[in-house]
């Protein structure tokens, strides 16, 4: 018998959106003294996603680079398996940096030529063997790609 109930694919999704929001979010803060090893990364993300955030926080850390302010999001589910009872669900978003910029910490000077804006992003969200939710990927497009 199963335990189906016809919210779980709604509770699903909303725990989806939930973490890829918190994921983006934390990385923001870490990214505000880019810290490589902040804890919270790891509550939203595991896998090629945390590799990707560490792995940027790490560079800009050396680099003398932090971030000011945070994204813009509007994510959406695009597609979850299996209907019912998903395990994995797909976020699509157009994600806004305008707002979410890096900066030298010493000097205060813009630390890169890449413009800000709205770009595509897609997310791979898995549900985990301990039943929570976690982004294990996620691919971020030029900006103007949205």
């Amino acid at each position: 018998m199963s335990t189906y109930t016809p919210d779980s694919a709604d509770e699903a999704k909303k725990s989806a959106l939930d973490v890829y929001r918190a994921m983006w979010l934390s990385y923001a803060e870490a990214a505000m003294t880019s810290d490589w090893q902040s804890p919270k990364l790891g509550q939203f993300a595991t896998g090629t996603a945390l590799s990707s955030m560490t792995r940027g926080l790490y560079g800009d850390h050396h680099k003398g680079v932090v971030s000011r302010g945070r994204p813009a999001l509007n994510p959406s589910v695009s597609s979850s398996k299996p209907a019912g009872t998903p395990t994995k669900i797909i976020v699509t978003d157009c994600g806004d940096s305008t707002h979410w910029t890096r900066h030298y910490a010493d000097s205060g000077q813009p630390a890169d030529e890449e413009p800000d804006g709205k770009r595509r992003i897609n997310a791979v969200v898995e549900k985990q063997t301990d039943g929570s939710w976690k982004v294990v990927e996620f691919g971020v497009q030029e900006v103007g790609s949205c």
